[in-house]
This record gives C-alpha cells, structure tokens and sequence, in this order.
C-alpha cells in the first residue's frame, strides 16, 4: 500500500468529523461538507453551482396568492424565479442525503423486531422512517423460535441472512433460508418471517425495501412483478469464485456478482426498484474510484479491521478523490453512499472482505438516470 496516495492522506473519520461514540445511539450521522448530493453545511461554497442560488425566502417570485379565493383552483399555484429554484438542494430548500453509517452494536442483542436505519429527520422526510429518499434499510432480529411479520406498503423487498436460519411463509409459498441467503419479495407479499428452535438459529436478517418512495408518490402498487426468490449462498458464492478465477479478474474494476431476476434482463437488477450486488474486495486492494446518482446502502458482510471507503466530490488528473473522507467498515454495519460523490473501496487489512451494496438502482437504470462514471485507470490517468 506505500506510495498510493489516496490511502496515505485519507480524511479519517474522527479526526475531520465527530465520530465518537454517543452516549445514547449508536447511529452516527456524518453529514459532511459535500454539496454534490450530500449536505453541504460548513462549506464557503454553498449554492447551486453557478445558478446564483440565493436564500429561500429571496425564490419565491409570486408566493401565497391573496387575489383569489381561499381554496380556489388558483390558491396553491406559485411561481419561481429559475436560477433561485432549478437546484434546491443546492439551497438547502431540500436536505442533501448525508453521508451516514449504523454500527452492529445497534442491533447485536436486540429482542425480535426490526431496527430501522432511519435518517427521515436528517432527510426533512415526516411520512415515516427512511434511509434515503426511495428506500429504507432495516436490521431485522428474530430469537430462536420467535417469529417477525412483515407486510410493507412497498413493489420490492430484498433480505440478506447474516446469521441464523429459518423460514418465510407467504400466502402460497414458504421459503426456507440459511445464513447468506438473499430473499427477494414483491408487492403484496405480506410474510411471517420465523427462526429455528435452536440457540444457533438466532436470526439477523439485513432488509431493504420501498415504502419511502411510495410514500412520496402516494401510491400503492397494483399487482407483483416478479415472484418471490430466493438466492442460496451457495450458488452465489460459486458464481464469485468464478468472476475471481477468471484470467480476466485482474483488468476488472470490481469482483463482483450482481442479482437478477428473469423479469428484468433489460436492467439486468434484482428487482424493477432494487440492485443488488455481492462483491470481494481483495486483501491489498485499492478500487480505483466510481460514482453514480442511485443511493447506496452499503452492508458489511465480511472484513476485519483496517477496511474502509474514501469518498470525495471530486478526483484529480490520476483519478485520486481530492481530500477524502474515511468510511471505516465493520462487519455487519452499514453506511449510506450519497449519489454524485467519488468513492473507492481499500483493505488494508489482510483479509479478504464482502461488501454488498443495494441500491434504487433498478430505478435508475430504467430511467436512464444512473450515470455511472469510472476514474480512469492509473496508467492512462498518468499518460494524459
């Protein structure tokens, strides 16, 4: 790892942000100065680029009529200037999705329920919990024996088994899993999620699903997309022994298999919503930076010490992220990657580590909106 500089001058998490441990929550939230999709507080540059994004109350051009009746076809109509309103976030108008993480110990000996990743305060969103605009991410703990229901307002829901085993029943089907197992469920599926007897089965299940964006549109989806699968951990660890055995691994920017289910070989994600992917990082590795406008909610299934992702907003002519922030992983944690930020994936810590990102990238992509850029690589970085 000498000589790489990124790695050598990252932007430690406890020295450039608060990361001390709270006396009540182990949820931090690293909001940090990032104004491309993340909050932008404490930055001297704040504003909507070169719109001229003024304060809140100088946007509005026509506000609150008082020329027409009181809830009159007119009386929600208003009006903006464009430079002061085409970038709200920007502004501050609408809060930036801020750089976050939760830590294990906020769920490790939880009784049966669900412990949601809920950053809805910081995101100004007051329908319900949150994660990020369109999902929620939420740890899931089942005692042995115990059961769990689940019936989201939601098209897709994705779990992932980091420990124990058991089964989900639905109206038609019941689904037996085991750790490292993903489990995808539609719409409609409203599910009784129940552990083994034995002191072993204590299950954690990782679970991301939609509901925030339904909440948003304020909508219910109408009929299922696809139908419940599951993803034995087995066959996906096979299918990434075999992306790492390739010879052609070592010209690839990640090590990774992504999910899919036969309804969707346009977007080629687990679901019409959801991506998800299942990834290696190797020991020594040093991935070379990506960005892209879908969310990340970053789970941590396997490292040891001395993991971490650097996240910058912009990359130098080497394809260096500029001044970095450093996302320290643990196994079994999870952290928020905000769209439009560089980010790069290092360990330093002398094992190999699993890092399974799900995002609301089957969205994107079917929008067309997803915009995933790559530095270029180190030699033709240096040749330019």
């Amino acid at each position: 790892m000498k000589g790489r500089e990124p790695v050598a001058r990252p932007c430690r998490i406890g020295k450039a942000l608060d990361m001390s441990p709270a006396q009540d929550s182990p949820l931090h939230d690293l909001s940090v100065a990032l104004p491309v999709g993340v909050a932008v507080e404490g930055w001297a540059e704040v504003g909507a680029f070169d719109l001229g994004v003024g304060s809140a109350d100088a946007d509005v051009v026509s506000g609150d009529r008082t020329d027409v009746p009181a809830g009159g076809i007119e009386a929600d109509a208003r009006y903006f200037e464009y430079s002061r309103a085409a970038n709200p976030v920007g502004a501050g108008t609408i809060p930036a999705i801020p750089l976050a993480r939760i830590e294990a110990r906020s769920y490790r000996d939880a009784p049966t329920g669900a412990i949601p990743f809920d950053l809805s305060h910081s995101l100004g969103i007051s329908s319900g919990p949150a994660t990020s605009p369109a999902l929620l991410a939420s740890f899931v703990r089942i005692r042995p024996g115990e059961r769990f229901a689940t019936a989201p307002v939601a098209t897709s829901e994705l779990y992932y088994v980091l420990a124990g085993q058991g089964r989900t029943e639905l109206a038609d089907v019941t689904i037996a899993w085991a750790k490292g197992d993903f489990i995808v469920l539609p719409a409609g599926a409203a599910a009784n999620h129940q552990a083994g007897p034995n002191p072993s089965d204590d299950v954690t299940l990782y679970w991301v699903h939609d509901e925030p964006l339904m909440r948003y549109l304020g909508v219910k989806p109408v009929a299922p997309r696809f139908r419940p699968t599951r993803f034995p951990a087995a066959r996906t660890q096979a299918e990434l022994d075999a992306v790492v055995a390739s010879p052609h691994s070592t010209d690839r920017n990640r090590l990774a298999v992504l999910l899919n289910t036969r309804p969707f070989p346009q977007t080629q994600t687990v679901t019409h919503v959801l991506w998800a992917m299942y990834g290696l990082l190797p020991e020594g590795a040093v991935q070379r930076p990506h960005r892209h406008q879908s969310v990340a909610l970053d789970l941590v299934g396997r490292c040891a010490p001395g993991c971490f992702t650097l996240v910058g907003r912009t990359i130098d002519e080497r394809g260096h992220i500029v001044d970095p922030t450093r996302v320290d992983w643990e196994e079994g944690g999870a952290f928020v990657t905000p769209p439009g930020l560089w980010h790069a994936h290092v360990n330093e810590s002398g094992a190999p580590a699993i890092i399974i990102p799900i995002q609301d990238a089957g969205l994107h992509t079917y929008l067309r909106s997803l915009d995933i850029r790559f530095a270029p690589p180190a030699s033709r970085a240096a040749s330019s």
